[in-house]
């Protein structure tokens, strides 16, 4: 989603080939070319160059909401907007959103994780370190103390 300048808005494909070192064999390529991957990166919507990027852009932007989407889609696209169509856009949207907030928790556990063992390094009392947590991530004691049993 965030590729270097030089591999924004290109469509790559890698794949296996046969290539003889010594000797000449020839292989059917039904039987070696099983593989292949295929690389997207994507930049900003407005610089995609192609319809196919455009609307990936469209599709996997986080910025985007839904509606927003779906508004897109048929007017850009001329792609016509079911109710199942829609409440598929919706899932993706709100699937990146879930992805995005779970990642936000993590980081937060890995901060209070952190400060916990800081201030227990520093031998500071648990009543402390409790009400520090509460304090500078706005957690209710029963939610702070059970990052402080977890990690003591």
């Amino acid at each position: 989603m965030n590729p270097p300048k030089n591999r924004e808005n290109s469509i790559t494909r890698y794949y296996i080939a046969e290539e003889n070192l010594v000797g000449s064999v020839k292989e059917r390529k039904a039987d070696y070319d099983l593989m292949a991957a295929v690389m997207i990166c994507l930049g900003k919507e407005g610089d995609s160059g192609t319809d196919l990027l455009k609307l990936l852009n469209v599709l996997l932007s986080t910025e985007t909401g839904s509606q927003d989407k779906c508004q897109i889609l048929e007017e850009d696209f001329h792609i016509k907007m079911t109710l199942a169509l829609e409440s598929e856009v919706s899932l993706m949207c709100n699937l990146s959103k879930g992805v995005e907030e779970k990642g936000i928790q993590k980081g937060i556990d890995k901060g209070i994780t952190a400060m916990i063992l800081t201030l227990k390094e520093l031998q500071i009392s648990s009543d402390v370190i409790l009400k520090q947590i509460c304090e500078k991530f706005g957690l209710t004691e029963e939610t702070a103390e059970t990052y402080l049993k977890e990690i003591c």
